[in-house]
């Protein structure tokens, strides 16, 4: 639901990959983007409405995109397919971050494009501290990107997990993933990766923004 750039890149990506695809918008011109190529349907009409959610053959749906320009409309047409149509896997996107984790808690999967943008940006803007690369619908658990002190090399997964009380899902070393093991130490130029506690990030990040204490060896 939503052919604007988003609904139509989402569109042409599920065809390319073999699926069959209906758009729904409620302006006729957005069609356009789809491009003469696209072989789904087109359907004009409010994405939210039973009978235009039917014409696009919902009732056989195996997913749902809600991706239009308004939260409101979104998530009452995310809900519709789901509690009304029993679709499956449904997601909306969401520019409002509050809305989303309400929502989020409703169980609906949202995006919330503002605060992924903001942070994607944040990254590369000051590529320090800790950065949020995922968080689970509830928001309470996070996937955080994490820099370290110079203090920090040598200590290995093991001792960082003892220290900071967090678990190491992954490395990235020279521009490759690693799946370590509790040996397994840090190298200078490392970017950790972690699973935490939203409420624990704050003290972790501070944690490794300096050195060790040395009575806690390595």
């Amino acid at each position: 639901m939503g052919c604007g750039r988003v609904g139509s890149t989402i569109a042409h990506s599920l065809e390319n990959a073999g699926h069959s695809v209906a758009v729904v918008d409620q302006d006729q011109g957005a069609f356009r983007r789809l491009g003469p190529d696209f072989r789904g349907r087109q359907v004009t009409g409010v994405g939210f409405d039973r009978d235009t959610l039917m014409e696009a053959g919902i009732e056989e749906a195996g997913a749902f995109a809600a991706v239009s320009s308004g939260d409101n409309s979104n998530i009452i047409s995310a809900r519709v397919a789901r509690e009304t149509f029993g679709v499956e896997n449904v997601v909306a996107r969401i520019y409002d971050p509050k809305r989303a984790e309400v929502y989020t808690r409703l169980g609906i999967p949202t995006v919330a494009t503002v605060r992924w943008t903001a942070d994607e940006m944040l990254r590369r803007l000051i590529p320090d501290g800790s950065h949020s690369v995922w968080s689970d619908p509830s928001g309470h658990v996070l996937l955080a990107e994490m820099h370290f002190a110079s203090g920090w090399t040598g200590h290995s997964v093991q001792k960082i997990e003892e220290l900071t009380g967090v678990r190491v899902a992954f490395l990235s070393r020279y521009g490759d993933a690693l799946l370590p093991t509790g040996k397994t130490a840090l190298q200078d130029g490392d970017l950790l990766h972690l699973l935490a506690l939203r409420s624990d990030v704050e003290r972790v990040t501070a944690l490794f923004a300096t050195d060790p204490k040395a009575e806690e060896g390595s």
